[in-house]
């Protein structure tokens, strides 16, 4: 969904004759066809929400609630883009109630144990925590790189495996998650790279200089803690689905190029019927 948004905001004004908008779906198309160009996938899942889990909700009964309704034109694609992805022989996965990050760390934690490499294409930063040698994320926008454990510690000054703690600190407001006052990600990374994690720094509460940073710690503590529980992501979900179940399957061709004239995505149906022509 991450992507749908980015696209149907970043392209404007794409649609069909009919009035059909296109945006959001011709943007999904380019950026998959990128990828699959770039990195050639045996096996491929798009995860979509199901709703927010009540374990979260329960924590923070704010949880998301600033976000507003999908807009009519984005909602309008979402099945035009299940005909792609059911036609291209990508699966398409989703769990009622559960949030497509906890579904993306599940998948991608028993796709790790079958001997996968796995790419997570997402610009969500709570998946930066399940970066490692096996697992890497690329961003939605940019030139389809794959980001390891040290450019994760790059942009956030800390490793993967500290991320939950420094969400926990600076907050999420993408998500409604407050983070402790006058703590931003620079500080957070300071504070986790000198103390080494968060119960490390609770220890240390006592001795901080008197000031502003040290009043905000203690008082926000039961925060940092809610926090933690709240960012974590849940990589054990039983999804029903198995390392086969994600495989790619042959496309249907004809069934691609009757959406693509469907929504007047000429170059790319020109671009599948002339492949020799990129």
């Amino acid at each position: 969904m991450g992507l749908l948004y980015r696209c149907f905001h970043a392209i404007r004004g794409l649609s069909t004759r009919d009035g059909q908008p296109t945006n959001a779906v011709f943007g999904v198309v380019r950026k998959m066809t990128a990828l699959e160009r770039a990195w050639t996938p045996t096996h491929w899942g798009v995860v979509f929400d199901g709703g927010l889990p009540q374990e979260r909700l329960d924590l923070i009964p704010a949880y998301k609630a600033q976000r507003p309704h999908m807009p009519e034109g984005l909602r309008s694609q979402l099945p035009l883009v299940e005909r792609y992805l059911d036609a291209a022989a990508i699966a398409r996965i989703r769990l009622e109630g559960e949030e497509a990050d906890d579904v993306m760390a599940s998948v991608a934690q028993w796709a790790v144990a079958d001997g996968a490499a796995v790419f997570l294409v997402s610009n969500d930063k709570d998946l930066y925590q399940l970066v490692s040698d096996d697992i890497r994320m690329i961003p939605p926008a940019g030139d389809d790189t794959a980001l390891d454990a040290s450019a994760v510690r790059e942009k956030t000054g800390v490793p993967p495996e500290r991320i939950v703690e420094w969400l926990a600190l600076v907050g999420d407001a993408s998500d409604n998650i407050d983070g402790v006052p006058g703590v931003g990600a620079k500080t957070a990374a300071r504070l986790l790279n000198e103390y080494g994690s968060l119960q490390e720094l609770r220890a240390a509460l006592p001795g901080l200089p008197d000031g502003k940073l040290k009043r905000a710690l203690v008082a926000e503590w039961p925060r940092i803690e809610r926090n933690v529980q709240a960012v974590r992501l849940n990589a054990g979900l039983e999804t029903g689905w198995t390392w086969t179940d994600l495989e790619r399957g042959a496309v249907d061709e004809q069934a691609v190029l009757r959406l693509f004239d469907e929504l007047e995505f000429h170059k790319l149906a020109q671009a599948m019927r002339e492949p020799e022509l990129l």
